[in-house]
């Protein structure tokens, strides 16, 4: 790697997207954006933006694969002087959503770490496998640059045994990985630190309770920077509820469904991951569609949002226990830091625990993390935006200029 080399290249595979970022580590800044969507069918799309280009740009056609994908990605950065064969490159950075208890930290990938991440796809069958595609093709195009995977759950690797462990048989559990992992660890990560730089203190110093809420929505305990607990578990499904997701429920209603209802495992899956959540309560998995109907009276609309909320409440009153001692809770990603209707139900009867909004500026939007709680509030309700790309990037150029 050129000793010079400051940029790092974060690609985000999906199924059928695969969305990038090009940051330059030497500032923090941004010097391209772009989605691939659609790879595969006749109406893949392609937008990329980077102010040395001039702005945004769009392609619209057939892109076969993710390896057609990646080369336009390639194409598009090359215009902007900007390509993969520049002497800058020092990493491309892979989101990888499942680690397993086998990757705990960035790492980077060889034939071994390829093969290992491969035999956690039965934990993340729709994730992994498409993150493996993206890390094989980068590897086709730039073989001599560091690849690192950075892991969704390695952030939650923390988890003591007493949270991370369900009680059923434990050489069940064992046999299969059945565990606590989490997700959205990126995130948490961030923002979690963010939240101690605006209280002004080190994240040694500080107890905070994250709530990710976006379409996926999770929530972290997190006691002097180390996770001790978080709400999805052996997949993104437990926890709180979701657009499309249910969140907790009943291991039994499973059993209902297919007993009583005659609905396979697939059926039931696919209820539970794509069918359920704020869509399958009223029908919107939007929330500010779901806001905009409750304040029109919709009772079902009502329902989702008192819902949802409510979950929210009763985390943070099981992390505020977990943790003893609570110094903020933070709200991020799209409904955390755009909602001042979610936030405020969200803490709504919480004095007890020190959780008071200050209305006026719970209502500003703005992109700056920022205090939302009233003076006299003893735990600080914080808004943060976060940037999982950036903490990729930078676990990434951490990594391979030690």
């Amino acid at each position: 790697m050129n000793a010079t080399a400051s940029r790092v290249l974060v690609l985000n595979s999906g199924s059928s997207s695969v969305k990038y970022q090009l940051l330059d580590m030497a500032d923090r800044s941004r010097l391209a954006v772009g989605l691939v969507e659609r790879i595969g069918e006749e109406t893949s799309r392609l937008v990329h933006g980077s102010p040395a280009g001039g702005g945004k740009r769009e392609q619209l056609g057939p892109i076969a694969d993710h390896a057609e994908a990646l080369k336009a990605v390639a194409a598009e950065l090359a215009a902007d002087g900007l390509g993969l064969d520049s002497p800058e490159l020092a990493a491309v950075g892979h989101r990888v959503v499942h680690g397993g208890t086998r990757f705990t930290e960035p790492t980077l990938v060889d034939d071994e770490v390829l093969a290992e991440i491969g035999k956690l796809v039965p934990l993340a069958p729709l994730h992994n496998p498409a993150n493996i595609t993206g890390i094989r093709v980068a590897l086709s195009l730039r073989p001599d640059i560091p690849q690192v995977a950075v892991f969704d759950t390695a952030f939650h690797a923390t988890i003591p045994d007493h949270a991370a462990r369900y009680a059923i048989d434990a050489e069940t559990a064992a046999k299969y990985s059945v565990r606590r992992y989490g997700f959205h660890g990126t995130s948490h990560a961030y923002v979690s630190r963010a939240a101690a730089a605006l209280l002004g203190k080190a994240p040694q110093e500080v107890n905070v309770i994250v709530l990710h809420l976006g379409n996926g929505a999770s929530a972290s305990a997190v006691r002097g920077g180390v996770c001790v607990d978080t709400s999805m578990g052996l997949t993104p499904l437990e926890g709180l509820v979701m657009g499309t997701r249910s969140g907790d429920l009943d291991p039994a209603v499973i059993f209902h469904l297919a007993r009583v209802g005659g609905l396979s495992v697939d059926e039931i899956d696919s209820l539970l991951n794509k069918r359920s959540g704020l869509l399958g309560m009223c029908g919107d998995n939007d929330m500010r569609e779901v806001l905009r109907r409750a304040g029109e009276g919709d009772e079902a609309a009502r329902t989702a949002f008192a819902t949802y909320t409510y979950r929210l409440r009763k985390y943070i009153g099981a992390y505020t226990a977990a943790l003893g001692r609570v110094d903020a809770v933070v709200f991020t990603a799209g409904v955390g830091e755009n909602s001042a209707e979610v936030r405020e139900a969200a803490v709504d009867g919480l004095d007890a625990l020190g959780l008071v909004l200050d209305p006026e500026a719970n209502s500003v939007r703005s992109p700056e993390p920022r205090i939302v709680s009233a003076d006299r509030a003893r735990v600080a309700v914080a808004v943060i935006p976060t940037d999982e790309e950036l903490e990729i990037a930078e676990q990434s150029y951490a990594l391979v200029t030690r």
